[in-house]
C-alpha cells in the first residue's frame, strides 16, 4: 500500500492546476494545519479550502465531506506510526534494543512538527465510530506486533503477551505525549533521547523479568 505524503511546502498559488494525485496530497496538507490548530468540530472547509489556496468545489471533489477528510488524514497518520513501530522492531534481533527503538519511534512521532499525533491520540471526535476505529487500530497493530517478540522471548501464552505489548504501547504514547507538553511548556530540560532511554529502560526492567532465560 502506498501512504499518502503530508507535503507541507506544497502549497501553490490559486488556480494552479494540478495532478488529482498532487492535489490530494496538497488538500490533506492544508486540512491536517486546521485540524491540528483547531480540532475538528471548529474547523471549516473554508478554512481548509483557504489554506490550500483552492475554492470550496475543488476541495468537494476531492472530499464529500469534513468527516471523509478527517478519515483521509488519520489513514495517513495511523499508516505512519504503525510503519514506524515495524521498522523499529525489524531494525534489531536485540530485544533490549528492540524496546529502546519502539519507544524512540513514539517519541518521534509526537515530536514531528506537523502535529499529526494530535488527530490520533487527542482527538475531539472520538465519539465518532469510525474515528474511534481508526485511533484504536494504532494500539492495536502496534500491539501485535510487539506480541510476538514478547511471546517469543518469554514464552508467555497469547493473551498474557498481548497485555503486556498493549501495556507497553500505552507506556510509550502517554509518556511522549507528557514529555513534549512538558518541554513545550518549559517545565523539563530532558532532552529527547534521555527521555527516552529513561522510560525504555523501566519498560525493559518490566519485560526481562519474564524471559525463558536471563540473558540480559
Amino acid at each position: 500500500m502506498v501512504t499518502e505524503q503530508f507535503d507541507l511546502d506544497d502549497r501553490r498559488p490559486r488556480g494552479v492546476r494540478l495532478p488529482r494525485r498532487e492535489r490530494r496530497a496538497q488538500l490533506l496538507a492544508a486540512a491536517l494545519d486546521v485540524f491540528v490548530a483547531q480540532g475538528y468540530h471548529s474547523a471549516a472547509m473554508d478554512d481548509i479550502a483557504e489554506r490550500a489556496g483552492v475554492s470550496k468545489p475543488v476541495l468537494y471533489q476531492h472530499f464529500p465531506g469534513k468527516l471523509e477528510l478527517y478519515l483521509a488524514i488519520l489513514d495517513t497518520a495511523c499508516d505512519a506510526m504503525i510503519a514506524s513501530c515495524r521498522r523499529a522492531l525489524e531494525s534489531t534481533q536485540d530485544n533490549k534494543q528492540r524496546v529502546a527503538a519502539a519507544m524512540d519511534a513514539f517519541y518521534d512521532y509526537v515530536a514531528h512538527d506537523t502535529g499529526a499525533f494530535r488527530l490520533v491520540f487527542e482527538s475531539d471526535l472520538t465519539n465518532e465510530p469510525a474515528v474511534r476505529d481508526h485511533i484504536d487500530r494504532v494500539t492495536t497493530e502496534c500491539a501485535d506486533l510487539i506480541t510476538s517478540v514478547i511471546q517469543d522471548d518469554t514464552g508467555l501464552p497469547p493473551d498474557a503477551s498481548r497485555l503486556l505489548s498493549v501495556s507497553l504501547v500505552g507506556m510509550a504514547q502517554v509518556s511522549a505525549r507528557f514529555w513534549l507538553t512538558d518541554t513545550e511548556r518549559g517545565l523539563t530540560g530532558l532532552p529527547r533521547d534521555e527521555a527516552v532511554a529513561l522510560v525504555s529502560g523501566l519498560a525493559w526492567r518490566g519485560i526481562r523479568g519474564y524471559p525463558r532465560t536471563d540473558e540480559h
